[in-house]
């Protein structure tokens, strides 16, 4: 389960004074995620990242704590990133390797020592996502689709309890989206989407909106995403600037 408890992330800035002011970027925020499927949408700049990066410590809090099965972000990080996998936008702000069973075989360092296992193992995960036969090519010569089943096997090889997934199709054409929608909905794992994509949210469980750093729904993908149609489509509310400065901050 993830819990967020009264959380805050705050920032310091320079106004145009060339004085430094602390800003708040989310919160607070207070949830309890126990749903297997959790979308959260939001316009850019809204928060909605800043809340996925939180719940496996890329982020960490200013004030409050995210717990993931009892683990405190801040404090077990290590334990809480092998339980909390978590893919990117860009998928090669991941993939690190020059070949595919290299980048997954990477992945599996810390749970399979002996290299030739590792390998194997690696080619496994590639063959359930469809990819054994670009194994030993090059990563760039990879399409774009390709390369996010990629930085998605490269995650799951680990078997995390949850994965969290910041904008998964953003870059990828409808057929590459759509299948990698249809892996996401067939994993066994509680599983975490940001998205813009509005029917794939429709879909989960449970839809998060928010706004201006707050989550201003949460509920079934229906009332959500009503309520999310009617703040985009209704008078500029200013997301960026109706961020409060957060207490304590320094004119």
């Amino acid at each position: 389960m993830i819990e967020l408890e009264d959380v805050e992330v705050t920032a310091w800035t320079s106004d145009a004074g060339g004085g430094d002011r602390v800003v708040r970027l989310l919160g607070p925020v207070s949830l309890r995620l126990t749903e297997r499927r959790v979308a959260v949408v939001g316009a850019n700049g809204s928060g909605k990242s800043t809340l996925a990066r939180l719940l496996n410590g890329l982020v960490l809090p200013s004030a409050g704590h995210v717990r993931v099965d009892g683990l405190d972000t801040a404090h077990d990080g290590a334990a809480v990133r092998r339980r909390v996998g978590f893919v990117f936008t860009d998928p090669d702000a991941q993939i690190v390797m020059p070949t595919p069973v290299e980048d997954v075989a990477l992945s599996l360092r810390r749970t399979v020592p002996d290299a030739t296992e590792r390998t194997a193992r690696a080619l496994d995960v590639l063959a359930r996502f469809g990819l054994a036969e670009r194994a030993h090519v090059p990563v760039h010569s990879l399409s774009g689709g390709q390369r996010q089943l990629l930085a998605l096997a490269a995650v799951l090889a680990t078997e995390p309890a949850v994965l969290v997934c910041d904008e998964p199709t953003t870059l990828l054409d409808l057929r590459w989206r759509t299948r990698v929608d249809a892996l996401l909905a067939s994993l066994e794992q509680q599983v975490v989407v940001v998205t813009h994509d509005l029917d794939a949210a429709a879909r989960a469980e449970r839809v998060l909106v928010v706004d201006g750093g707050t989550v201003v729904a949460d509920g079934p993908p229906e009332a959500a995403l009503a309520h999310y149609r009617a703040l985009m489509t209704g008078p500029a509310t200013g997301t960026d600037a109706g961020r409060a400065p957060a207490h304590g901050a320094r004119a």
